[in-house]
């Protein structure tokens, strides 16, 4: 009786180790969740849902996006990290996965230990606008004006892409800025174009509109070069130094101890997906572009996952920039 329950246990062990590459190999056979941490509208979940479509058509199963909100992202975070390793949880998130890092003490979970990055998306710079009302039209000037008087720039929310562009324009400025956190890009760009702030660091698809429509001024892009769509917006980097030179950039991940197999499939498919050309038309219209393809492998978004705790960690902790938990 106890050989037979021996060699009953063998076979079953056999079958759980045989059929688990086995379904990794097949994945996906069912849906798969993005949680993209922040709520909907915003340019995360734009290109999420972007990406999610693609990713369907290309593996044959539905990609959803579920909003997951709260804590300055962490609460999304958390929920990608305790579920299973398996591919059918992964996390959408942008520069502030590298942020939260140094401005909390404590996290609930380890950023570097407990995600694996899967694929690098996209990435486009700031634009500096503010008010129409504000006296200086160039940034030199405006620079100038900053030294002598302190303005208002609306962030949105505290270690956001807007929030660190801020800090180190004003640090490298050498100018003294009041930051006014919002829920958002929207609802900051709602108060500047009533004249409540003065200033706001946002994406070209949240200002371009109403650059064009001059309800807002154009200081300037935290890019090396001028934007070829606002050929008349002088580069802040040129001005200010090599680093304003910013992007907001997005990545994939999924649980650690996902297997390697369906890190593979995810990032050829998102290789893929990217390369489609009704999506870079779509995010070329946004100045967005998707990052090239020398640093689109896991071990790259890994890489630079890292840089990105160090760089922005140095202006957190020289701005003493911190959230108390």
């Amino acid at each position: 009786m106890a050989r037979r329950f021996d060699t009953i246990a063998a076979v079953v062990l056999c079958l759980f180790f045989v059929a688990g590459p086995a379904s990794a190999e097949q994945y996906p056979t069912r849906s798969v969740t993005i949680i993209v941490p922040y709520p909907p509208g915003g340019p995360a979940d734009e290109s999420a849902r972007i990406v999610a479509q693609s990713l369907s058509g290309k593996l044959k199963q539905s990609f959803i996006i579920e909003n997951v909100s709260g804590g300055n992202t962490i609460v999304g975070m958390e929920k990608v990290a305790r579920a299973a390793a398996d591919g059918y949880t992964l996390l959408f998130h942008n520069l502030q996965i590298s942020a939260n890092v140094t401005l909390y003490k404590t996290l609930p979970f380890d950023t570097l230990k407990d995600f694996t990055p899967v694929m690098l998306i996209n990435r486009n710079p700031l634009i500096l606008v503010g008010r129409n009302t504000l006296a200086p039209d160039a940034l030199t000037d405006l620079v100038a004006m900053m030294r002598r008087e302190r303005l208002k720039a609306a962030i949105p929310g505290y270690g956001a892409t807007g929030h660190l562009a801020t800090t180190l324009f004003a640090q490298e400025a050498k100018a003294k800025v009041d930051q006014i956190p919002y829920r958002g890009a929207a609802p900051a760009m709602t108060d500047l174009l009533g004249g409540h702030v003065d200033l706001f660091f946002g994406t070209p698809q949240s200002v371009v509109q109403q650059i064009a429509t001059q309800k807002v001024k154009a200081y300037g892009v935290t890019s090396p070069n001028r934007l070829p769509d606002l050929p008349n917006v002088e580069s802040i980097v040129s001005v200010l130094g090599p680093k304003l030179d910013i992007v907001y950039w997005q990545a994939l991940y999924a649980p650690a101890g996902t297997p390697d197999i369906i890190i593979k499939t995810l990032n050829t498919a998102l290789q893929a997906s990217v390369d489609d050309p009704a999506i870079v038309k779509t995010w070329a219209a946004e100045d967005v572009t998707a990052f090239p393809r020398d640093q689109r492998s896991p071990a790259a978004a890994s890489a630079f996952l890292r840089s990105e705790i160090a760089r922005w960690g140095e202006v957190i902790r020289d701005n003493d920039i911190h959230i108390d938990e």
